[in-house]
Parts: structure tokens; C-alpha cells; sequence
């Protein structure tokens, strides 16, 4: 599928969309440096009710935001890695598979531990526009 946006009204429209057609918790956010992919996890915290400050775990590695006591985002940015073996140091497998939200910047950091299921978000910038090509994975 693919979207376009130019306005936050339209990205909130896709945000809605995505949590209305998909069912899934894990997603892999693509896209060059400064595509949009921060500022798609902030409304997708921001659908879930999460209304507090979103930023970008650039040097955490992962952010965790608490929605209520059993469920959670963790929000991972694997830009500065430089081997895999640094997201799984982390605990990112545990983090994958808590059964909670996980929305992952950077994946092809980490093309070896891609999960089997999971909603792939690819962001590309064309003229003062954002083009979203979404596919949900299902191996």
C-alpha cells in the first residue's frame, strides 16, 4: 500500500488507518536521515495515548514509554550500530517479543534479526512530500 502525505492532518489520517487495518505490534520503520520515521513513532505513541515528550533513542539505543501497567512502547533507533550483536547486548529479542509495541528505526541495521512477523514502514521524501509504501510481512 502506499500513502502520501503533506500536512501532520494527513499523517494522522494514516496513523489511524494503520492501527484500523493492521493488528500487529512490531514495526519496522526505512527511510533516509530526516525522512519522517521520529515523527511517525511520535503519532503513533500519540494514537496509543501516549502524550508525553517522543524523542528519538539515538544514543539509548531504545526508549521505553508506559501506556498503562502491562503494556508499553519501546521505541529502538539501531542508526549508530555498527554490528547486530549491539541490539541483541540490549535485550532487543526480550524487547521484541514482550508481547508490547516496538517500533524499530533503523531495521537494516539489523537485517539478520528481523522478527517473522511485523508491519514494514518505508518513508521516502519527494518533493516536500511523503511517500509511505506499507507492507505487512508475514513469514
Amino acid at each position: 500500500m502506499k500513502y502520501i502525505t503533506n500536512s501532520e492532518k494527513d499523517l494522522n489520517n494514516l496513523v489511524k488507518y494503520i492501527f484500523k487495518k493492521f493488528s500487529i505490534k512490531i514495526f519496522m520503520i526505512y527511510g533516509d536521515v530526516g525522512a519522517g520515521k521520529t515523527t511517525l513513532v511520535k503519532n503513533l505513541c500519540k494514537f496509543l495515548g501516549f502524550h508525553d515528550n517522543v524523542f528519538s533513542p539515538t544514543f539509548s539505543l531504545v526508549n521505553e514509554y508506559i501506556l498503562t501497567n502491562s503494556i508499553k512502547i519501546f521505541h529502538f533507533d539501531f542508526y549508530r550500530i555498527n554490528h547486530e550483536i549491539e541490539a541483541l547486548d540490549i535485550g532487543y529479542e526480550e524487547y521484541l517479543y514482550s508481547n508490547n509495541y516496538c517500533f524499530v528505526e533503523w531495521p537494516d541495521r539489523i537485517p539478520n534479526l528481523l522478527p517473522l512477523n511485523y508491519l514494514k514502514i518505508d518513508i521516502i521524501v519527494k518533493e516536500n512530500k511523503r511517500n509511505y509504501l506499507i507492507e505487512l510481512i508475514q513469514l
